[in-house]
This record gives C-alpha cells, structure tokens and sequence, in this order.
C-alpha cells in the first residue's frame, strides 16, 4: 500500500493546522492556536507514516 494518502492527508492537516494556528493567534484565541498546534502535528505524523510506507514498499520492491 502506498504511503502517498498518508502523505496527501498530513499536509491537508498541516494546513489546516497552520490557519487555525494563525487564526487563534491573530484573535488571541489560545484554544484556537493550540487546536491548530496539534492539528500541524498530526499532520506531520501522518506524512512521516506515509514516508515510512514508502520506504518499506521500496525494500520489498528490491527482493
């Protein structure tokens, strides 16, 4: 299975991580930026899983 949906949906939620981030800052709304802080970190989870993916379905490519 590719890790390129993993990837696509880690960036979707760093995005959306990012705007309520800056949102929440710009608003002084503290929930907001950490809901937004925790979303970008989702999402860089979730593109680091699609990278792994990635990297074991090239190892088994090989043999």
């Amino acid at each position: 299975m590719s890790g390129l949906s993993d990837k696509v949906k880690g960036t979707v939620s760093k995005v959306k991580g990012e705007v309520k981030d800056q949102f929440g800052n710009a608003s002084g709304n503290k929930g907001m930026q950490a809901e937004g802080q925790r979303e970008k970190m989702k999402g860089s989870i979730q593109k680091t899983i699609g990278n792994v993916k990635d990297a074991f379905d090239a190892g088994k490519n090989r043999n």
